[in-house]
């Protein structure tokens, strides 16, 4: 038969720039306000931050609401695909994320090339092999979003087992917005803007009359050929060399350790991991601030977590990631930040290093 492509829905690319835009100023003010009011020694810039941060985070969780029931209230399309080819990319426990290019064929439409990422448990890798024929569930508006049904109908998996599909030409439909790295620019460019705005605000405050920034009380930096240590009563810096990165085995707890070596308190605001660079905001422990017990973190977890993220939220090719522990109202929050050429994606994870959201590129 006459395999022809699918053509991909037009996204609104000045409201994924808004959106982003926005985003990275709330981001870029809330902890500019938290840094800024430790260093001055002010709560109330310390809680504006942070409740910046949450209604922001529920005023977004609530927007999507509308959307979340409107795709809820619209019944998935069923269509059957085959497998072109397949490649594991991590590995977590007994689910493993599979990248799947995929032809699908829906009922009545022409057929067209797909990749996705989807948790396969490793008992079913067998199962899944090339020129193979699944069953596959897509929203009727976004052919890109398909997801392999696990356990068809009756009258479905007869079909599949029956069926014989041509493979369609690429190139293959994905869910990442073409756009992407534009929005990444917005973001970045807001969450500048938003810090800036916040420095300029308490530029009194932060610097003195003749010209000379505030210092806290701090002791003296410590630097050796692989690794620059930074240390004050408010904040703590560790930069490691170029041949060694925070998720090599032991690197981040080593580095943590070093920062609490001379310091009264192990409590923290929050903690920010890079590839070679972690910051640490300190708070005393009986503080009204919100924080956490540096010393609690699952530190053996958290190279799973950022590989997790690089290979599943639909980053191809992560050019940046980050770490972001904190605690606002509820328990501990992990949360992984990956960055590419298709856009930001991110991941939380709970106190033990379980994930327990999702947010890939869309």
């Amino acid at each position: 038969m006459t395999i022809t492509t699918a053509t991909p829905p037009v996204r609104r690319a000045s409201v994924d720039l808004a959106r982003g835009f926005l985003t990275g100023g709330v981001l870029g003010t809330s902890l500019a306000a938290v840094v800024v009011g430790i260093v001055i020694e002010r709560v109330p810039p310390v809680v504006t931050g942070l409740g910046l941060a949450s209604a922001y985070g529920l005023l977004v969780f609530l927007s999507g609401v509308p959307r979340r029931l409107r795709e809820a209230a619209v019944a998935p399309r069923t269509a059957l695909a085959v497998i072109e080819g397949l490649e594991v990319v991590g590995s977590e426990d007994t689910d493993v994320p599979v990248r799947f290019d995929l032809t699908v064929a829906p009922d009545g439409a022409p057929a067209y090339r797909v990749e996705t990422t989807q948790h396969v448990h490793v008992s079913d890798l067998p199962d899944h092999r090339p020129q193979g024929v699944l069953v596959v569930q897509y929203p009727p508006d976004r052919p890109a979003q398909v997801r392999i049904v696990r356990r068809p109908t009756p009258e479905w998996e007869e079909r599949a087992a029956e069926a014989r599909i041509d493979s369609a030409p690429g190139p293959a439909l994905v869910s990442d917005p073409p756009e992407g790295s534009a929005a990444g620019f917005a973001t970045l460019l807001g969450l500048l803007l938003g810090a800036a705005a916040v420095v300029l605000l308490f530029r009194a405050e932060l610097f003195d009359q003749g010209g000379e920034v505030r210092r806290p009380s701090s002791k003296p930096s410590v630097s050796s050929t692989s690794s620059t240590t930074t240390v004050t009563s408010a904040s703590g810096t560790v930069a490691l060399g170029s041949d060694r990165s925070l998720l090599d085995e032991g690197e981040l707890r080593r580095a943590v350790d070093l920062l609490l070596k001379d310091k009264k308190t192990h409590h923290a605001v929050t903690l920010v991991a890079q590839e070679r660079r972690l910051t640490v905001i300190f708070v005393s422990s009986g503080s009204a601030v919100p924080h956490f017990d540096l010393r609690s973190l699952p530190y053996d977890r958290i190279p799973g977590l950022v590989e997790t993220a690089r290979t599943t939220l639909g980053v191809k090719a992560p050019r940046t990631w980050h770490l972001t522990a904190y605690r606002i109202t509820g328990p501990l929050t992990l949360r992984v930040t990956v960055t590419g050429s298709e856009g930001t994606a991110s991941m939380e994870a709970d106190g033990r290093g379980r994930v327990v959201r999702r947010s890939p590129v869309r």
